[in-house]
């Protein structure tokens, strides 16, 4: 009987909360990056899509917490509920590299049960260069992509026109002119079919603006109706991004999503038990410190604020 009950055990699925694990060292010289685990993965079905974001350049460098300023991550803390893994690495040169990229993919594909015929990959400015030469790359890896304001660094363009690709760019963008997505475009003609791309110039729209699409609910939905197992692999149309869906993305995002946070470096144990508070109505920061038995020295300290920051209603604070 009690041979019996282990082996039950043993083939019992293991079902976990949502966690954001920090992956540094992972990978021998590759990139360190961020991983969400999503609610109720179970690690015996790979039933989860993977979503994979490039950072642009002002994200750079070697402090993975900021990977999590904007994007899909960000997105999530503020309500937006993304159920895949989302996978955020971070470069620390102004360039993204197609092969370190897919690097950390293979290592998530290894250590995780992941649908791999859903693989979805978006990015902005640096990354959406990145988002480009992946995806041109690795077109028989990638589902879908959608790139923000970026262009291509690689010569050969012709495998995205294998690929659902929604390039986005503003016509008012002066940090990547719209001229480097038009590129891309014009090269994809060169390379014959182009039933599969989206470009849409939005008018009047500047460079930071069009991170407001990364906390749209449609963006993900778009991305998540394709398939590499989809026949003849279309685009789907059916979906619209302008100006005035972006601004009112954020009066979407009223709820807060919690999930564990865990460092991969063990020495790090006040970051393994990170807590998170919601300012409400009458918070101070004495009062939300005696709360949490801490000090507002350090409350201010782990948010990056000083004592006089005025605290609005709704934003989500860590505490330990």
């Amino acid at each position: 009987m009690k041979k019996l009950l282990i082996l039950c055990l043993c083939l019992m699925p293991m079902l976990v909360s949502a966690q954001l694990i920090a992956c540094r060292d992972s990978i021998k010289d590759g990139y360190d990056f961020w991983l969400y685990v999503p609610e109720d993965y179970n690690d015996t079905i790979a039933d989860k899509p993977v979503v994979l974001f490039l950072h642009g350049r002002s994200l750079c460098g070697k402090n993975l917490a900021n990977v999590l300023r904007y994007g899909p991550i960000d997105a999530m803390k503020r309500g937006r509920d993304i159920d895949a893994f989302v996978v955020a690495p971070q470069t620390n040169i102004v360039s993204w590299k197609p092969d370190k990229v897919m690097e950390v993919y293979d290592w998530v594909k290894e250590h995780y049960a992941v649908d791999t015929c859903r693989l979805y990959v978006l990015g902005m400015s640096l990354g959406g260069y990145g988002t480009i030469n992946f995806t041109a790359t690795y077109p028989d890896k990638v589902a879908a992509a959608m790139a923000l304001c970026g262009g291509a660094s690689i010569d050969s363009l012709c495998g995205l026109t294998e690929v659902p690709l929604w390039i986005i760019h503003g016509t008012a963008d002066k940090d990547v002119p719209v001229r480097y997505s038009e590129r891309v475009v014009n090269t994809m003609i060169q390379c014959g079919d182009t039933s599969r791309l989206l470009f849409d110039k939005l008018p009047k729209e500047g460079h930071s603006h069009l991170a407001r699409i990364f906390y749209l609910q449609s963006t993900y939905d778009w991305l998540f109706s394709h398939n590499l197992n989809d026949s003849l692999r279309p685009v789907n149309r059916e979906y619209t991004i302008s100006s005035s869906i972006m601004n009112a993305a954020y009066n979407d995002l009223d709820g807060k999503h919690s999930f564990a946070v865990i460092d991969s470096k063990p020495s790090k144990p006040d970051y393994q038990q990170a807590q998170y508070y919601t300012i409400k109505k009458g918070d101070t920061l004495g009062k939300i410190a005696a709360n949490h038995k801490t000090t507002v020295a350090k409350l201010c300290k782990l948010n990056n604020m000083k004592k006089t920051d005025v605290l609005r209603i709704g934003r989500k604070i860590r505490v330990k």
